[in-house]
C-alpha cells in the first residue's frame, strides 16, 4: 500500500465515495438522488453539511415556535419545519423552520421549496452551527431575497429571538428587534410568542 493510500484510509476511514464533491461541487438537485443520504443534509457552496443530533433545548424551542407560527399564520401562508430551501443551483439549505407562501405547497412528496416561495426562515443556532448560522446562511438568505430571517440564540438557558428584515436597497438583513421573554410582531403577520413557554415543552 502507497503511503498516499495509507494517508487516505486513516483520514477517510470506510466514508462513501458520494461524501466527497465531485468536480465543481454538489447541485441542489444531488440531494434528493443520493442514496442512504444521512436526514437533514444541507448543500453550502457546493459541499454536504450533516448535521449533528440535537439538543433538547432546540428541539423544544422549534417545537414552541412551530406551533405559535401555525396558529398566527394567515391562510395564505404555511409552516414548515426543517426543510430544505433552494436558493441557488449549488445552494440547497434546511432551515429550522420556514413560512412559505401557500400557492407553494404542490403535494406530498416535495422535499424542498423555492426561494421566491419563502417569506420567514428561522435559525436556531446549535454550538456547531455558529458560523453557519450567523454568518454563511443569512448572507445566502438575502441574496436569495427572502424577506424576513429570524436567528434565535441560547442566553443564560433562554431565547433570544434575533429579528431582521430585508433592505431592498442593500440587499442585506437589517436588525429590527432583539426579543427575549416575548416575541411580538407585526410583521410577516400579526403575531405574539411567549418565549418563556419553551420550559413547558
Amino acid at each position: 500500500m502507497t503511503a498516499e493510500a495509507v494517508i487516505h484510509e486513516m483520514t477517510h476511514p470506510s466514508l462513501p465515495d458520494w461524501v466527497f464533491p465531485p468536480p465543481g461541487g454538489f447541485v441542489a438537485e444531488d440531494l434528493d438522488h443520493i442514496p442512504d443520504l444521512p436526514a437533514h443534509t444541507e448543500l453550502i457552496d457546493g459541499s454536504l453539511v450533516f448535521v449533528s443530533p440535537q439538543a433538547s433545548f432546540h428541539t423544544r424551542l422549534i417545537d414552541l415556535l412551530t406551533v405559535a407560527l401555525r396558529q398566527a399564520a394567515p391562510a395564505h401562508m404555511r409552516v414548515r419545519r426543517e426543510m430544505s430551501v433552494v436558493l441557488d443551483k449549488d445552494q440547497r439549505p434546511e432551515p429550522d423552520l420556514m413560512v412559505i407562501k401557500t400557492e407553494a405547497v404542490r403535494d406530498d412528496d416535495e422535499t424542498y421549496y423555492e426561494a421566491g416561495d419563502v417569506v420567514l426562515v428561522v435559525e436556531v443556532v446549535s454550538p456547531e452551527s455558529k458560523v453557519r448560522d450567523r454568518h454563511r446562511k443569512p448572507e445566502l438568505y438575502a441574496k436569495a431575497d427572502i424577506p424576513h430571517f429570524w436567528l434565535i440564540e441560547k442566553n443564560s438557558g433562554k431565547p433570544v429571538a434575533y429579528v431582521y428584515e430585508l433592505d431592498p436597497t442593500t440587499g442585506s438583513y437589517t436588525a429590527t428587534g432583539i426579543h427575549r421573554d416575548r416575541l411580538k410582531l407585526t410583521v410577516p403577520f400579526d403575531l405574539d410568542i411567549d418565549l418563556t413557554e419553551i420550559d413547558s415543552f
